[in-house]
């Protein structure tokens, strides 16, 4: 579907008056999280945590960093929880993915964590509470992920405060063994928020986030691989009203990402580069309205989405360079809790490419069905009690 001039200059200028006057990073994600705490009401009980994400999401995408396809299928994680303190739970449990429309199962891992918990402070070792869960930013962090690659394994430490929020992680990628012919890989990050004003009618505050990424090692049998360590990090200011009525609440949510390569023997198209990730948008009873404007320059990304990024690794045309990127988006989700525990949740994201507007405007469009329920099974007894 080709659209005509007018037609795209009337949707830049719609995006442009949204910008202006109210802004969000991104959608709600709430609805996809899955998080499992030690509880003092439930010490010795044990516990069935199921989790279901039902998802499809197509790309009709024709451009050159990010490929066109479609992402349908189920997940599963179910999970048993045995409270064994006041501030101990553990978990085990296993992940399993199901893409339609091809034989067998699709991906299989096993789910283990240790939780503990006491006041604001969680530490979990095992299986983390990661993915979008760490709530980075789309040119950093994929929303993608949360189907193709949603599990983790490291350690993480949480900091829940009134104004202030933590979330510091590892996770190996890829372990070696000695000989081994392959890479190791470690991943992690830090993702903070810090309340300058929380009330009952605004919200300000300033965002830090960042990722590191390292692969490397010294047992492996692959010496002509040289060693790669690359970084990504980004901060802002999000403002937030809330106005309770049939528009619920405009913010804004506006940062600036940066690129830095540290390897020691640098191979990539760029060493360094940034990116200015501004957004625009309302909730409102009918939905949410995001405009998002991207500003890339010799930006790489470590998980982010391909779109935002200045290096190509489309199908068709890998390694394309593009040192400018100029990304502007109108984007809606209908997002509801349609009974107890299902939650519903359609988007519609169309972009327009500012230095390629001679094509026609792309977008991709999801539904997600989520179903999660904690049950109790049985409380174990202890001796004397």
């Amino acid at each position: 579907m080709f659209i005509t001039t007018g037609l795209k200059k009337t949707l830049l200028l719609i995006t442009f008056l949204f910008s202006s006057y109210f802004a969000s990073a991104q959608f709600n994600q709430s609805a996809f999280e899955n998080r499992i705490r030690p509880d003092s009401s439930l010490t010795n009980e044990v516990h069935f945590n199921f989790y279901n994400l039902n998802y499809v999401r197509n790309y009709e995408y024709t451009n050159d960093f990010h490929d066109g396809y479609t992402l349908y299928g189920t997940q599963l994680q179910p999970q048993i929880v045995y409270y064994a303190h006041p501030n101990l739970a553990i978990t085990a449990g296993a992940f399993i993915r199901k893409d339609f429309g091809r034989n067998g199962i699709s991906d299989a891992k096993p789910l283990f964590s240790v939780k503990y918990h006491k006041r604001n402070l969680t530490l979990i070792f095992g299986s983390l509470e990661g993915n979008i869960q760490h709530k980075y930013i789309e040119p950093l962090y994929d929303f993608e992920r949360t189907i193709t690659t949603p599990i983790e394994y490291g350690t993480q430490l949480l900091v829940e405060r009134k104004k202030f929020t933590l979330d510091a992680w590892i996770a190996w990628q890829k372990m070696i063994y000695k000989g081994d012919p392959a890479k190791e890989e470690i991943i992690g990050g830090l993702s903070t928020e810090s309340f300058l004003i929380k009330n009952d009618d605004w919200k300000l505050s300033i965002p830090a986030q960042f990722l590191a990424f390292h692969q490397g090692g010294q047992i492996d049998v692959l010496k002509e691989i040289p060693i790669t360590t690359m970084f990504n990090g980004a901060t802002g200011i999000k403002l937030h009203k809330d106005i309770n009525t049939n528009i619920k609440q405009v913010y804004t949510d506006n940062y600036i990402a940066v690129y830095k390569d540290f390897s020691p023997d640098k191979r990539r198209a760029y060493q360094g580069g940034f990116g200015l990730w501004l957004n625009a948008g309302v909730e409102s009873k009918w939905g949410s309205l995001v405009a998002s404007y991207w500003k890339g320059n010799n930006f790489i990304s470590i998980k982010g989405m391909p779109l935002y990024e200045s290096v190509s690794d489309n199908l068709y045309s890998p390694g394309l360079r593009q040192s400018s990127r100029n990304i502007v988006s109108l984007r809606y989700a209908y997002q509801k809790e349609l009974i107890p525990h299902l939650y519903l949740d359609v988007r519609f994201e169309p972009h327009i490419d500012l230095d390629h507007t001679d094509k026609q405007l792309q977008f991709n469009h999801s539904f997600f069905l989520t179903y999660k329920q904690d049950f109790k099974l049985f409380k174990v007894k202890k001796d004397g009690r």
